[in-house]
C-alpha cells in the first residue's frame, strides 16, 4: 500500500505541476507537448512487453537503437524545417514536388495510426471488465470510430481538441508515477539478488526485421513539422529536439527497469500485457494505466483524424472534403479493426511512417545537394532515405501469445 500511495502522490504532484499555468503556458513547453505526447503515447503501452518478451536482456539495446534511429530521422525533418525557414516554403521546385509526395504518405500513415490508437483504446477499455475479449474490444473500437465520424462530420473537432493539453499532462504524470513504482520494485529485486536476465526469443535477421516493425512506437516527432501556423521554425526545431531527448530518456529508464524484473512465465505478448505486468509492481498501476490509455488514445486519434482530413482536403484542392476524408479514414480503420490484430496494425503503421520518413529524408538529401551543395549531409540523408524504405519493406509484426 505504501508504494501505491507514493505512486499516487507523485502522479498528483506531477499532474498539478504540468497543468500549472506558469509551466503549461511556457511557449517552448507548449510546442514540445504535441510531439512528446505522440512519441510516448501508444508506444509506452506496448513497447515494454514486446521488447522484454522478444529480446530479453538485450531489450535496452533495441530501445536505444529505436531512439537513435528516430532521432536521425528527426534530424532530416529538422533540416527540412530549417531550409523552409520563417515563411515555411520549399526553397526549390523539385523539393516542393517531393514534399507533396511526403504529405500523401503522412495522410496514409495517419489513417493507419488511428486504427492503431483506437484498437489499443478498445483493448484497454475492456481490460478490467468482465467483457475482456477481442470481440468486445473490437465492438468498443468500432463504437468510438463511429463517434469520431459523427462528431467530425456534424461538429468538427475543435471542441474535442481542447482535451489534448489536459490528457497529455495526465498521461505524463501517470508515466512519472509508474517510473517511480518501477524504480522501487527494481531496487527491491536487485537488493534481493532476484534480477532476471532472459535469453532473447528473436535473434539474427528476425530480430532486426521485428525492430523495423516497431518504428511507429517512437513516432510522433514529425508533428513539429506541421505546427508552422502556431510556432516559428526555430521553436519547432527546438521543440522536436527536446521532445525526442525527453522521450528517449523516459523510454530508456522504463525499458531498463522492465527488462530485468519479470520472469519468463510472467510475460505474455498481448495488447494489454502491461497491465498484468504492473499488477506485480503496485495494485494502483493497472487503474492508472487504463486511465492514461483511454485519454491518450482518444486524443491522439482525434488529432490524427483531424490532421489526415485536413491534409487530404488540401492535397486534393477540395475535391475530397474534410468530412469525406473522415468517412474514408473511419471505413479503413474499421477494416483494420475487424481483419487484423493489434500487432499487425503496429507493423502496418510502422511501414507507413517509415515510408514518410524515407520521403522526408529524400527531400533533405535533395535540398542538401541542390540548395546547399553539401556532400556529407546529402550522403547522410540519402542513407536515411534508403533505411526508411528498407524498414517499410522488411519490417515484421510481433507475434502475440
Amino acid at each position: 500500500m505504501f508504494v501505491s500511495g507514493l505512486i499516487l502522490v507523485v502522479t498528483l504532484i506531477a499532474g498539478a505541476v504540468l497543468l500549472w499555468p506558469r509551466v503549461a503556458n511556457v511557449k517552448l513547453w507548449r510546442a514540445t507537448m504535441t510531439p512528446l505526447a505522440s512519441i510516448i503515447g501508444s508506444g509506452f503501452l506496448v513497447l515494454g512487453p514486446i521488447l522484454d518478451f522478444q529480446y530479453g536482456k538485450y531489450a535496452p539495446l533495441v530501445m536505444l537503437a529505436l531512439c537513435v534511429g528516430a532521432y536521425l530521422f528527426g534530424g532530416a525533418i529538422r533540416h527540412n524545417i530549417r531550409l523552409r525557414g520563417a515563411h515555411d516554403e520549399d526553397p526549390d521546385k523539385f523539393v516542393a514536388r517531393l514534399e507533396v509526395g511526403g504529405s500523401w504518405t503522412l495522410a496514409l500513415a495517419y489513417v493507419i495510426s488511428v486504427a492503431y490508437y483506437l484498437n489499443l483504446f478498445g483493448a484497454f477499455g475492456v481490460s478490467l471488465t468482465a467483457w475482456d475479449t477481442q470481440f468486445a474490444a473490437r465492438i468498443l473500437t468500432s463504437a468510438i470510430l463511429a463517434l469520431i465520424l459523427a462528431v467530425g462530420w456534424f461538429k468538427g473537432f475543435r471542441a474535442l481538441e481542447r482535451m489534448e493539453q489536459v490528457s497529455v499532462s495526465v498521461k505524463l504524470a501517470i508515466i512519472l508515477g509508474l517510473l517511480v513504482g518501477l524504480a522501487i520494485f527494481f531496487g527491491k529485486e536487485a537488493s534481493a539478488d532476484k534480477l532476471v536476465f532472459l535469453e532473447p526469443k528473436s535473434s539474427g535477421w528476425a530480430a532486426i526485421s521485428l525492430a523495423f516493425g516497431l518504428i511507429v512506437t517512437v513516432q510522433g516527432f514529425e508533428t513539429s513539422r506541421y505546427l508552422g501556423a502556431t510556432y516559428d521554425h526555430v521553436t519547432r526545431i527546438r521543440s522536436m529536439k527536446l521532445a525526442q531527448v525527453v522521450s528517449s530518456a523516459i523510454y530508456m529508464i522504463y525499458i531498463g527497469f522492465v527488462a530485468y524484473v519479470f520472469q519468463g512465465n510472467e510475460l505474455h505478448l498481448e495488447e494489454t500485457a502491461i497491465i498484468d505486468m504492473m499488477k506485480v509492481v503496485a495494485p494502483i498501476l493497472p487503474l492508472l494505466l487504463v486511465a492514461a490509455a483511454l485519454t491518450a488514445q482518444f486524443s491522439a486519434a482525434i488529432a490524427d483524424t483531424s490532421g489526415s482530413g485536413g491534409l487530404v482536403a488540401e492535397l486534393t484542392g477540395g475535391l475530397v472534403s474534410e468530412r469525406q476524408a473522415y468517412a474514408i479514414l473511419v471505413g479503413i480503420a474499421l477494416v483494420f479493426t475487424w481483419t487484423v490484430d493489434l500487432f499487425e496494425i503496429i507493423s502496418y503503421a510502422s511501414r507507413a511512417f517509415a515510408i514518410y520518413y524515407g520521403v522526408q529524408s529524400a527531400i533533405a538529401a535533395a535540398s542538401a545537394h541542390r540548395v546547399l551543395g553539401h556532400k556529407g549531409k546529402t550522403a547522410l540523408y540519402a542513407s536515411l532515405a534508403v533505411l526508411g524504405f528498407m524498414i517499410a519493406i522488411l519490417g515484421t509484426p510481433a507475434e502475440g501469445g
